[in-house]
C-alpha cells in the first residue's frame, strides 16, 4: 500500500481541508522533500480567498509555495542532491529556451513551471526546479529563514528593476509582508525609507524593518502631501513602490514621486481592475512607471545570499508558528487581519 502523509488541500473559496494523501514519488530528475517549514504568504491568502490562481493552480489541490526541508527521496539521474540534504526549493523555474528567457526575462517565461503543495509533510520537486531553482542550505541556517528566499527574490528583483542609487529616497506604500520586506531590502541597499501604513501596529513594524519616517493614512487627510512634506522642498521621493494592489494606492504612488522619478507597481490587483492617471503629470514630469512580477534564478540566489549573510532580519519577520492541522485556522485569522507578518507552518 502507498505510504500516506498529511496535507492541506484547497477545494475552493475559503475551503481548506486537512487530508491523508499518498506521499509523492520522485520520478526521473525529481526529488521529494520532507517539509520542515512552510511560510504563509499574501499570494496564498489571495488563493484561499478566491479559491483558485489563474497561473498556478486549480482545485482540489495541495497548496502553499514557500518551503524548506530535507531531501527524502531522489529520482533517477539526480546527482547534485542526496537523501538528508537540507534544501530550499523555489516555486517555479523557467524553460530557458523561449523568446522571453533568451531575452533575459525568465520571470515572463512562456512555459514557467509552477509548483505548489508546501503545506504538507512531503512535496515533490519537478526536475526543472531541481535543476534550476533548488539550493543547498548551510548548517546553522534555520529552515524557516531559508524559506523566505522566494518572496525576497521577488522583492529584490523589483528593487533592482527600479534602479535606485544609494542615498535615494523611497516610499513603500503598504506594510504587509511584502511591503515590510521592501522597506528592509531598501534600507540594506542604502536608501532612505518612508513607509505609508494604515494601522497603528504597523508603525512599529515599519520602523523595525528600516523605515526612517512613517505616514499613517488614517491619521492624515492627505497622505500624498504628508509624504512629499518629508522630502526636500516637498519635491517628492525618488522611487515609489506600491505594495497594496489597489487603484487608489497606484495613483498615490504616481503623485508621491518627484519629477524624473520612478514608480514600481508591485501589488497585483484583480483581473479587470482599471486605474486613471493625469497624463500631464506623467508627461511633463518625465515619470517612469513600471511593474515587477515574480523572480528569476539569479534573483533567487541573490536573495538566498542576503539571508545567509545575516543582514536580513529573518527572526523578526517570522512572527507566528502553527502545525499543519491548524492551516485552516491560520488562513481564517489572516482573512480578518492579524498582527502576524508571516506564520511558519511546521509539519
Amino acid at each position: 500500500m502507498a505510504e500516506e502523509m498529511t496535507a492541506a488541500v484547497l477545494y475552493g473559496k475559503e475551503d481548506v481541508r486537512i487530508e491523508r494523501v499518498p506521499v509523492p514519488v520522485a520520478g526521473p530528475g525529481e526529488i521529494v522533500v520532507q517539509v520542515h517549514a512552510a511560510l504563509t504568504c499574501g499570494t496564498d491568502l489571495k488563493v484561499y480567498r478566491r479559491g483558485y490562481h489563474a497561473r498556478m493552480l486549480t482545485p482540489p489541490v495541495p497548496f502553499g509555495h514557500e518551503l524548506a526541508g530535507t531531501v527524502h527521496k531522489v529520482g533517477e539521474g539526480v546527482d547534485d542532491f542526496h537523501v538528508g540534504d537540507r534544501v530550499v526549493a523555489l516555486n517555479s523555474a523557467p524553460c530557458d529556451v523561449c523568446y522571453f528567457c533568451k531575452n533575459d526575462q525568465q520571470n515572463l517565461c512562456d512555459d514557467l513551471l509552477f509548483n505548489n503543495g508546501a503545506y504538507a509533510e512531503y512535496i515533490r520537486i519537478p526536475a526543472r526546479i531541481v535543476e534550476k531553482n533548488t539550493l543547498h542550505i548551510p548548517e546553522g541556517l534555520p529552515y524557516e529563514h531559508a524559506a523566505l528566499t522566494e518572496p525576497l527574490a521577488c522583492v529584490l528583483r523589483g528593487l533592482d528593476e527600479s534602479a535606485p542609487k544609494p542615498g535615494d529616497s523611497v516610499v513603500v506604500i503598504g506594510a504587509g509582508p511584502i511591503g515590510l520586506m521592501f522597506m528592509h531590502a531598501a534600507q540594506i541597499a542604502g536608501l532612505h525609507v518612508i513607509a505609508v501604513v494604515k494601522y497603528e501596529d504597523q508603525i512599529a513594524a515599519a520602523r523595525t524593518f528600516g523605515a526612517e519616517q512613517v505616514v499613517q493614512t488614517t491619521a492624515t487627510d492627505d497622505p500624498i502631501a504628508a509624504v512629499r512634506a518629508l522630502t526636500p522642498n516637498h519635491r517628492g521621493v525618488d522611487l515609489a513602490i506600491e505594495a497594496v494592489a489597489m487603484p487608489l494606492t497606484w495613483q498615490w504612488a504616481v503623485d508621491m514621486v518627484r519629477k524624473g522619478g520612478t514608480v514600481n507597481f508591485f501589488g497585483g490587483p484583480p483581473s479587470g481592475t482599471k486605474v486613471e492617471f493625469d497624463t500631464n503629470r506623467l508627461h511633463y514630469n518625465d515619470i517612469t512607471m513600471k511593474a515587477s512580477f515574480h523572480h528569476t534564478p539569479a534573483t533567487a540566489r541573490k536573495a538566498f545570499e542576503l539571508i545567509r549573510s545575516g543582514k536580513f532580519k529573518c527572526r523578526e519577520y517570522i512572527t507566528g508558528r502553527a502545525s499543519l492541522i491548524e492551516v485552516g485556522d491560520v488562513f481564517r485569522n489572516l482573512m480578518t487581519r492579524t498582527t502576524d507578518i508571516k506564520t511558519a507552518i511546521i509539519p
